[in-house]
């Protein structure tokens, strides 16, 4: 059977959280020559989420987290809410290859369990990706969860939910033949509905530029209640995003939630092009994750910042937004959403 035929459905990120996995970074390869501030960046995210939930990180092995541990040491951080789990890695996209948690009441209490999906680096641009596709089966076996195997591609950062049976995605990255070349628009929305447990599915169009992933939604446009979500704009005409993105404010102006209602649609602005060694990088303020009792914001040193960051205040009043800075993060092609994946907590 299904998960959405036993009950299960995967919450909103807002939900409450037991943990953050992180999968800590050690390939050198995706930050070319700028690899060194990459876990100090890492170090600070962990310190910030420590301070209202425990964090998973996986590494390949024991001297790894004890290397890891003297980082995270000398960083501050609260050791006692942090937990090594020994899953080899062959990249830091957490977001992608980590566990898909799906959730279901049943007499009285929360269950969880995990979807481990396919994944091929983002249609094999990233090879190899072996460690990187049993993470969740690995972490599943470990913890004792509940698993499930869709048997095709799909990474978290492809999507975002309201929990209430809304999905949002994008055509540029699920319909690509990359993926899942032998299924078309209407059979990837059942395996969303049958393993996701939502009912709604809503498409945008295309990606941001710069965005190696053919399009992740979490760079373009979030849920931050059941009901709204915040789109990225781009304000200059001339800029390669510019058109795309009115594209997708376009379509979510029409688009109605899981009971037919229209969505709320709030703005966040750009941060401008940015280019290292002639590559484009994705820089955006979608790509935010929203912890227990905070919500941290990629920045850029970029006038922008602070607007985002106070946009993003009023649509989190009972959290703290906390502006982690970016601009050497955002050279391997992702932000804090990237890195992050969220486990709902049960209790």
């Amino acid at each position: 059977m299904t998960p959405r035929e036993l009950g299960y459905h995967m919450p909103a990120e807002w939900e409450p959280h037991e943990a953050t996995w992180l999968s800590w970074p050690h390939k050198e390869a995706s930050w070319p020559g700028r690899f060194e501030p990459i876990p100090a960046v890492f170090v600070e995210l962990t310190k910030h989420l420590t301070a209202s939930e425990l964090v998973r990180i996986n590494v390949a092995d024991e001297d790894f987290a004890a290397r890891v541990r003297q980082l995270l040491h000398a960083g501050g951080v609260n050791l006692a809410r942090v937990r090594f789990h020994l899953n080899p890695t062959d990249d830091a996209w957490c977001r992608d290859h980590g566990p898909i948690y799906v959730v279901r009441e049943r007499d009285g209490k929360r269950e969880r369990a995990i979807n481990d999906w396919g994944y091929n680096a983002w249609g094999g641009k990233y090879l190899p990706c072996d460690n990187d596709d049993v993470v969740p089966t690995r972490i599943a076996a470990e913890m004792g969860e509940v698993l499930f195997k869709p048997g095709i591609v799909m990474e978290g950062g492809s999507l975002d939910v309201n929990g209430q049976g809304t999905l949002l995605t994008t055509e540029a990255c699920l319909l690509n033949p990359n993926r899942n070349p032998q299924l078309n628009r209407q059979q990837i929305e059942q395996y969303l509905k049958d393993y996701l447990g939502v009912t709604n599915i809503l498409w945008l169009g295309d990606g941001i530029v710069g965005d190696d992933t053919d399009g992740h939604v979490d760079d373009l446009t979030r849920f931050v209640s059941a009901n709204t979500v915040v789109t990225v704009l781009e304000d200059d005409p001339q800029d390669d995003n510019y058109a795309l993105l009115q594209e997708n404010y376009r379509r979510l102006l029409t688009m109605k939630d899981q009971d037919g209602q229209p969505l709320r649609v709030l703005t966040l602005p750009m941060p401008g092009a940015r280019y290292v060694d002639d590559q484009r990088v994705p820089m955006s303020y979608a790509n935010f994750y929203i912890a227990n009792d905070s919500v941290l914001v990629p920045t850029y040193r970029h006038e922008n910042d602070a607007k985002a960051c106070a946009i993003l205040q009023d649509c989190f009043p009972d959290r703290r937004v906390i502006g982690l800075d970016c601009t050497d993060l955002i050279w391997g092609l992702g932000s804090i959403h990237c890195v992050t994946q969220q486990q709902p907590a049960i209790v």
